[in-house]
């Protein structure tokens, strides 16, 4: 009997996500038709929307099938934490979009490079280096609110199918890059990203301003309803402009390749917020530990590991509050990587003298008594945090991880039952862990069947069609394998759909 085909998460398949996508985001923020620009008072005229426009089911299309090679790349960064926190600030913004809201969903990817960039289908993609250099949350959510404006005027799908001059090159450059995020071609992603920019910004540049702008004034008034400090996004646009020196065209930067940055963009902001009375936003203590944590994720060779560390332990010396206690768990996030256990106990043991029992500090406490291989310990401090914070996902998963290392099987099945299908979908290494406990409890028709639902969520079909003939295999109910059959064509019409995905841009 064949065995379940282990998947080690976070080694991907391939390693190209990423950049395929910078590639289709930089040749679809270039591709745009020529408007007057004659703009009456309100957000720029970008003209109406076509029905020859990319259609929000065939554009969600799109960025599911790079989301699901994206979350198998290393920089993807898995951490609910950061995914949940992330995706709880998007909606806040998301609840104030004019017009009907856009269906988004936020994610980590670790870069040190300060970027962040809107995809097909409403996923939004901030590298660890933006968070990491922002001096407050408003600076944050007014980058974040700035791409949720590229999603909900649909720029993305109105670029992607503009009738332009340039047309077929920036279709085809779009087709080239989503086929390298499909197909696993760096070197291609790369190229058609050149390419791309090359054949259409010296045309295409006023008007990618125009979206710019009305990204902005989009993005501004969901900051303002939400309760952010509207000069949050004024006070992050001029730290780019100033570190890039981007003052009309001067330098360049990551996030200024796609987000061209001007004085007149900056003037429109400014002018809005004169207007208004000025308000404050107190940056939340999740803000600080989730940056501090990002800091240390993001540094990966030893010599930036070293200038974090001095940096938090500098902070930690000289801060007070919250700040103060942000460098405390950074030091101890940084001490588990290591797996030096004293050392990490050392700064958790500074946040509970200050009475800092943060869901954070929580969940290393978890990890540092599985270093120590203290499982049992383990899944009693896991079940007490899960009790106590039941809404942080991340400590769910932790429990889950904690059942399955001392075999509580059974419980780690109705845990898994229990939790939301969308953080089911949005976490696949929960249907692994529930795959692999059936399977030791011998219960093998119902592991393949799940861990096929694992493949499935990872983008893998033709692994999950093998466990779901593995799972017919083993059983001699007629109603399961009927259900087994009716998944198997469910599936079989997927890998049918991706394929006519590829050709219809291809």
């Amino acid at each position: 009997m064949n065995p379940i085909i282990r998947f080690r998460q976070g080694v991907p398949a391939t390693a190209t996500w990423r950049t395929a996508c910078c590639a289709v985001l930089s040749v679809a923020t270039l591709a745009w038709p020529s408007v007057s620009l004659s703009q009456p008072v309100g957000l720029p005229n970008m003209g109406a929307a076509s029905a020859a426009e990319l259609s929000p089911r065939l554009e969600r299309q799109l960025g599911d099938a790079i989301m699901m090679q994206g979350r198998r790349d290393p920089t993807y960064i898995h951490d609910l934490d950061l995914t949940q926190y992330l995706n709880e600030m998007g909606q806040k913004l998301v609840r104030h979009a004019s017009g009907q809201a856009p269906d988004i969903s936020l994610f980590g990817v670790r870069d040190p490079s300060i970027n962040a960039f809107a995809m097909p289908g409403g996923y939004i993609g901030i590298h660890s280096g933006l968070f990491t250099s922002v001096e407050s949350e408003s600076e944050l959510a007014g980058v974040t609110a700035h791409e949720i404006g590229h999603v909900a005027q649909r720029h993305i799908a109105r670029g992607l199918t503009q009738q332009a001059q340039n047309s077929s090159i920036m279709m085809a450059s779009m087709a080239a890059a989503l086929l390298a995020a499909l197909a696993g071609s760096v070197d291609l992603a790369q190229g058609v990203a050149v390419f791309g920019q090359a054949a259409a910004i010296d045309r295409q540049l006023g008007f990618s301003r125009d979206a710019e702008r009305e990204a902005d004034r989009a993005g501004f008034d969901m900051l303002r309803k939400a309760g952010y400090d509207p000069a949050g996004m004024a006070q992050m646009f001029q730290r780019l402009m100033n570190s890039s020196r981007l003052n009309e065209g001067m330098g360049g930067g990551a996030y200024a390749s796609t987000h061209p940055l001007s004085i007149q963009r900056m003037s429109d902001i400014q002018n809005r917020m004169s207007q208004m009375t000025p308000s404050s936003h107190v940056s939340s203590d999740d803000f600080w530990y989730l940056r501090a944590k990002l800091r240390v994720l993001q540094a990966l060779d030893a010599q930036s590991r070293r200038l974090v560390m001095q940096q938090l332990q500098q902070e930690g010396q000289s801060l007070s509050g919250t700040r103060q206690h942000a460098a405390w768990f950074g030091l101890a996030v940084e001490a588990l990587r290591r797996k030096q256990a004293d050392e990490a106990e050392g700064w958790l043991s500074k946040l509970a003298e200050a009475r800092q029992d943060t869901s954070y500090a929580a969940g290393l406490r978890i990890e540092l008594a599985q270093l120590r291989g203290q499982n049992e310990q383990a899944v009693a401090l896991a079940r007490a945090a899960v009790q106590r914070w039941p809404q942080r996902q991340a400590l769910q998963l932790a429990l889950a991880e904690a059942l399955y290392a001392t075999q509580h099987f059974q419980e780690l099945e109705r845990l898994v039952a229990a939790q939301d299908p969308g953080l089911l979908e949005q976490e696949p290494r929960f249907r692994q862990l529930q795959a692999l406990a059936q399977d030791a409890q011998g219960n093998l028709s119902a592991s393949r069947r799940t861990m096929a639902e694992f493949y499935i969520m990872t983008g893998a079909y033709p692994a999950a069609v093998s466990q779901l003939h593995q799972a017919r295999a083993v059983t001699d109910d007629f109603y399961v394998q009927s259900q087994i059959d009716a998944r198997i064509r469910q599936v079989q019409e997927l890998m049918d759909s991706e394929k006519r995905l590829r050709e219809q841009f291809g």
